[in-house]
């Protein structure tokens, strides 16, 4: 079933999560009308990769052409019209970026479709979701509504002040025009208590103003201390969750607009108590509210309006290499990475050129890391109008690179305890922004980054990057791994879930986590609370074997991610199991029946065992030696269960595997994923690989003799079966792991 379709049966709380997903950038029509190639193309690449996204770019008109086309309702054919002719305007000069959108997407889907199949979403990602946030952000919208429509009104009201002041300047200055001699006469008199009565309701009117002004900066003030602030440290907070794969990062187009919003509501003001200013000029009096008041209220809206847009001044992508998109937050010396900043705050009247400088590890206190290094290649540029973000001033640097500087000596930094992954470092930004008389000095940095010079450090990297993340939202915490925090399991085992929807496309469901937790915890799986520290999880070796547990599950993300990921997404694969587990499981199945899980003794190793039953009723389990990326790297792994064969005793060899656990029939359940035979060009014998294993209780027969480690083709097979003499050493042997 595709994707899609699955999405499509999903229940309506998990619905409103997608609908999230799709707006203009990527319009749920297309992923309607497309959704079978959309899926079959490989869109991560293509997000990495201009030339190949321009090429998909251009298949994807192709096929909403050809969609267009063949839709007979005139109103659909019509709407897919304008949605080809937006998305040309759009992506026609970058269409990497639409293939990133795509490609987040999807993945998204997916661990929605993953989280669809646990019983419940874990503690992390039912705090994101949560109706509370959503009311909150109503609540939020209608509080700055209400502030924009009261500023709006005060404009209205410094107007009618304007006026009501004009025709009292005009009528006392007619007023003193007027001969002296006529000053005492009753009209005289009239128009002097008519002048009175005039100041004083325009005295009334200025206090009024002044006195509504005063509230409306209190309430936002109140709202930027109470709600602004909060939401987005919020959305701080959710970027570290979505960067160690947690659900998709949303939400900054709203938290702009609440920025904006609230900017342009303080700067009104501060053009209100500017005009204010300019009637004094021109009539004033005895006890005028406004000089008393007036130089309050600017420092007030001058020290909000500093606050608000200092702090509006965000990573929006943290640094990330193009070539691990899914793993940012590590940066390997002499490798280009990217990042971008942007103002949240947008206003038309920032026409200039705002320059941002970056700097590496600036402030950094002496012998805090034992490496040190410096921005290789231009590290400032100017932030520009982005059209396809409503306006925004943003900046992205894609060409940033890291190179460690030399020492006298050969002598580097202080050595401390910590391994280079656990070196903390960080990427900072700066600049100077001028508006309106306001010159303020803005700065924020990246979330802590981990420098790596081998691509041999990456899982290590990641490991630290995903427990930081998790652990703490503190923006620059560089000491972090002096002391590492402890994670509970319920913690670990949401991220290591959201490990496998992001690289391998399909999460883990609760027997597979539960498994895990017996793997890292023993006798305290059961323990949703149970600690686990830094050490464990990455750090120490599991118990007899060469590797922790973290580089165990790391190579077996890799091993699926490159060898096994239509299996995987079949759910055919159960993954984490247990010798003891898997015998219980086996022991009473059909003869022939396997079951697919990943070698606890290898590093990136997945094995199958099957059952079968002896005459005297005996039940035997035999589990081949298992296949690593070396030896995947020539077949794939639905042929090999396909042609799999044992020699036994000099028979014939044949197939073991009849049915996938629990009972469905190998070809039934492996079928579609089968490597179809090339059509015959040429009139050769076709040829196929089959993996061989020999059995153990046939070393005496004459069929002893050695095999190509895998695999071979029949008449390779027949030769050597008649002509030569085989060597047990190098089979591929039934094997205990």
């Amino acid at each position: 079933m595709s994707q899609w379709k699955q999405i499509q049966q999903l229940e309506i709380r998990l619905l409103e999560h997608v609908d999230y997903l799709y707006d203009d950038n990527f319009p749920m029509d297309i992923r309607q009308g497309l959704a079978s190639w959309i899926e079959s193309q490989d869109w991560d690449t293509a997000a990495t990769d201009e030339s190949m996204a321009a090429v998909m770019f251009s298949n994807l008109l192709t096929q909403l052409d050809r969609v267009r086309l063949d839709e007979q309702n005139f109103l659909q054919r019509h709407n897919m019209k304008i949605i080809q002719q937006q998305l040309q305007v759009k992506y026609t000069t970058n269409p990497a970026v639409m293939a990133k959108v795509i490609s987040t997407c999807l993945r998204e889907e997916r661990r929605i479709l993953s989280s669809a199949c646990m019983q419940e979403q874990g503690p992390l990602e039912k705090s994101l979701q949560s109706s509370v946030a959503f009311e909150r952000q109503k609540n939020m919208d209608n509080r700055v509504g209400i502030i924009r429509g009261s500023v709006q009104l005060m404009d209205q009201a410094v107007k009618y002040i304007e006026d009501m002041q004009d025709d009292f300047d005009f009528r006392y200055k007619t007023l003193q025009s007027r001969d002296s001699t006529d000053r005492n006469s009753d009209m005289m008199k009239q128009e002097v208590t008519r002048l009175q009565e005039m100041l004083n309701r325009l005295d009334f009117k200025r206090k009024e103003i002044l006195s509504k002004m005063d509230v409306v900066v209190k309430e936002i003030d109140d709202l930027m201390t109470s709600q602004l602030s909060p939401e987005l440290q919020d959305w701080k907070r959710r970027q570290q969750i979505a960067a160690i794969g947690g659900p998709l990062l949303t939400g900054l187009e709203q938290l702009q607009g609440w920025f904006t919003l609230t900017a342009q509501s303080l700067f009104q003001i501060k053009r209100q108590l500017d005009k204010l200013g300019e009637l004094v000029v021109k009539v004033t009096y005895e006890c005028d509210p406004i000089p008393l008041q007036k130089p309050q209220l600017e420092e007030r809206v001058k020290y909000l309006l500093y606050h608000l847009i200092k702090s509006s001044f965000v990573v929006e992508k943290q640094p990330c290499m193009p070539t691990h998109p899914q793993k940012p937050l590590i940066i390997k010396t002499g490798v280009q990475f990217t990042t971008k900043v942007r103002l949240l705050v947008k206003l038309p009247e920032v026409d200039y050129q705002l320059k941002v400088k970056t700097t590496f590890d600036k402030d950094l206190p002496p012998g805090r890391v034992s490496r040190q290094f410096f921005i290789l290649t231009n590290n400032t540029k100017v932030m520009d109008i982005e059209d396809y973000s409503n306006g925004c001033l943003s900046v992205e640097f894609r060409h940033l690179q890291l190179k460690e500087k030399k020492y006298i000596n050969g002598t580097k930094g202080n050595e401390g305890l910590l391994s280079v992954t656990e070196e903390l470092h960080s990427l900072s930004f700066e600049a100077c922004f001028t508006v309106q008389g306001l010159t303020i000095d803005l700065e924020t940095c990246s979330l802590p980054l981990v420098v790596i010079s081998n691509v041999s450090q990456l899982p290590g990297g990641w490991a630290s990057v995903m427990w930081y993340n998790l652990l703490t939202d503190e923006p620059r915490n560089l000491a972090f791994f002096g002391n590492p925090p402890r994670a509970t399991w319920s913690q670990l085992s949401e991220v290591l879930s959201w490990q496998f929807s992001t690289f391998a496309g399909q999460g883990l469901n609760k027997d597979q986590l539960s498994m895990l937790g017996e793997k890292l915890l023993g006798q305290h799986a059961s323990c949703s609370d149970y600690q686990v520290s830094w050490s464990k999880f990455s750090k120490e070796n599991i118990p007899g074997k060469p590797f922790s547990f973290w580089m165990w599950l790391d190579s077996i993300l890799e091993l699926i991610k490159k060898h096994l990921l239509p299996v995987w997404n079949e759910n055919y694969i159960m993954g984490f199991v247990s010798k003891e587990t898997e015998r219980t499981l086996l022991k009473d199945r059909e003869p022939g029946t396997f079951l697919l899980r990943f070698s606890e003794s290898h590093l990136g190793g997945i094995t199958f065992t099957w059952v079968e039953h002896k005459d005297n009723g005996e039940v035997k389990f035999n589990s081949v030696e298992p296949y690593t990326k070396n030896r995947l790297s020539a077949l794939p792994f639905a042929d090999i269960i396909r042609d799999y064969k044992v020699i036994s005793d000099g028979v014939v060899p044949e197939n073991p595997l009849k049915f996938l656990y629990p009972d469905i029939p190998k070809d039934e359940a492996f079928g579609r994923l089968y490597n179809c035979q090339p059509s015959k060009v040429h009139p050769y014998i076709p040829s196929h690989l089959i993996p061989i294993s020999v059995h153990p209780d046939a070393s005496s027969s004459p069929l002893s003799c050695r095999s190509p480690e895998p695999p071979m083709t029949p008449g390779e097979f027949n030769m050597l079966n008649e002509h030569l003499c085989f060597d047990l050493d190098t089979m591929s042997s039934p094997y205990s792991d």
